[in-house]
């Protein structure tokens, strides 16, 4: 008997923030209408995606203490928006984001619970923390955590939520009227906790679905966040799409697992990635090109250093030199989200660096950011060269799949569904039809312990 090929697993995330998707684009839909959501998770089904996957925010991002409006903003919350797609599809996953910082676990737990029963077993959760007093000035709380102790708190969260999951046995309810009670007693145990993060005494409200509870996925390539991965989650983001960086990562988060008394089939791993796709290699980096400017527009491009010059620069001409005037010394403004955190400290020495490379190359303003910002699609090329680069990364484990994100709705969508799954599926390394009805079904994830998690 001949083993069956390892199988390429697709996702597409919407953020719903940063410069990603090209609202400004004349053939754009309304980024907040619900019948936008609708074509997108229809038309992932119809290629076959094992999920779709909704950023979120808990605040409206701002620059300089004012409404970010380069931003798309006022898409509903994410488990709201996902309940509603769940009634127009059939099989396609459906995973919300939602913060371990901000939120309750019990509250948290039941309704991620609600989500996967009422899809009848498709929701995932996309663990992700915080640490910055902008968003937490929202709950009243500030910047009640340390940076390294999200992680701390995320692990007790989890913990907790998993447990609530797994406290109805999976015979808890009655199967007909004729049983003396609906639930049989017993059969749903309480759950406690009293971590120095954590304290809880609950009872789930919510029965398991057919999967068993949400799927799990976390990103982060801390060593917090592989660690977290390791221990709990079914689905790993993160940012190593070049191969080499790939194998390390997936060598580094399976050593984990094993660690923690987990197989690697135990987890996927599918980083976040951009795709361009052209009729030719040419069409392709033509293409690229256009959508990575498209993304750094001048507005953006002076929003962007606004944020490590630390005052007002929409008087400069983003097509002319970098600015005159020597920035701020204030820590960076943590309104903008995970750009400000990746430089916590160096601010100044980062912009004389930028002012170097400016003055050897003679770069604009534009030109600069386009240059040291991220966001670079990380592949280009045509259906069949990028199919057969996607099938080398997938049968050599460096990767399980990817987590698609797009540049421009519907087309980024409709370009994989329609030209590169007919190739991945002609290299034998992608479904020809959906096996099973569940979010875990799909990412051929081992099933759960009768018992829940």
């Amino acid at each position: 008997m001949t083993e069956t090929p390892p199988q390429l697993h697709l996702g597409v995330f919407f953020t719903g923030v940063g410069p990603q998707l090209i609202w400004t684009d004349p053939g754009a839909p309304s980024h907040t209408a619900i019948d936008t959501f609708v074509d997108i998770a229809r038309t992932l089904e119809r290629g076959l995606f094992d999920a779709f996957f909704l950023g979120e925010g808990l605040r409206v991002r701002e620059n300089r203490g004012r409404v970010f409006d380069l931003d798309v903003a006022g898409r509903p919350d994410a488990i709201t928006q996902l309940s509603a797609l769940a009634a127009v599809t059939e099989r396609i996953g459906l995973v919300a984001t939602q913060n371990t910082t901000y939120n309750y676990p019990a509250d948290l737990a039941r309704r991620l619970a609600s989500l996967d029963l009422l899809s009848d077993g498709r929701a995932g959760w996309n663990i992700v923390t915080t640490d910055n007093a902008w968003t937490g000035a929202n709950f009243r709380h500030g910047g009640w955590l340390e940076h390294e102790r999200r992680y701390d708190r995320a692990g007790q969260f989890v913990d907790a939520a998993k447990a609530l999951w797994a406290s109805w046995a999976p015979d808890a309810v009655a199967p007909d009227g004729q049983a003396a009670s609906w639930a049989r007693p017993g059969s749903v145990t309480p759950v406690e906790r009293d971590t120095d993060l954590v304290r809880l005494r609950a009872t789930a409200t919510v029965p398991g679905s057919r999967q068993g509870r949400p799927v799990l996925f976390q990103a982060g390539d801390s060593d917090g966040g592989r660690e977290l991965a390791a221990r709990h989650a079914d689905v790993v983001f993160s940012a190593n799409t070049e191969y080499g960086k790939a194998v390390a990562y997936a060598a580094d988060l399976r050593e984990r697992l094993a660690r923690h008394g987990r197989t690697p089939d135990s987890l996927r791993i599918l980083p976040g990635a951009s795709l361009v796709l052209g009729d030719t290699p040419a069409d392709a980096e033509e293409k690229a090109r256009w959508v990575r400017r498209e993304q750094v527009n001048g507005p953006r491009a002076l929003a962007f250093l606004e944020q490590y010059w630390g005052t007002d620069l929409s008087g400069y001409d983003p097509d002319g030199p970098l600015p005159g005037i020597e920035p701020s010394e204030d820590e960076l403004d943590p309104s903008r989200g995970t750009i400000a955190i990746a430089h916590r400290s160096g601010k100044l020495a980062l912009i004389q660096k930028w002012r170097d490379l400016a003055a050897e190359r003679d770069l604009s303003i534009r030109e600069l950011v386009l240059e040291v910002s991220p966001g670079h699609p990380t592949f280009v090329g045509t259906p069949a060269s990028v199919a057969d680069e996607w099938t080398h990364y997938v049968r050599t484990r460096a990767v399980d799949g990817f987590n698609l994100v797009p540049h421009l709705l519907p087309a980024s969508i409709t370009d994989v569904v329609d030209k590169l799954v007919p190739e991945l599926q002609e290299r034998g390394v992608y479904r020809t039809a959906y096996r099973g009805t569940t979010l875990r079904e799909h990412l051929d994830l081992p099933p759960l312990p009768a018992a829940g998690a």
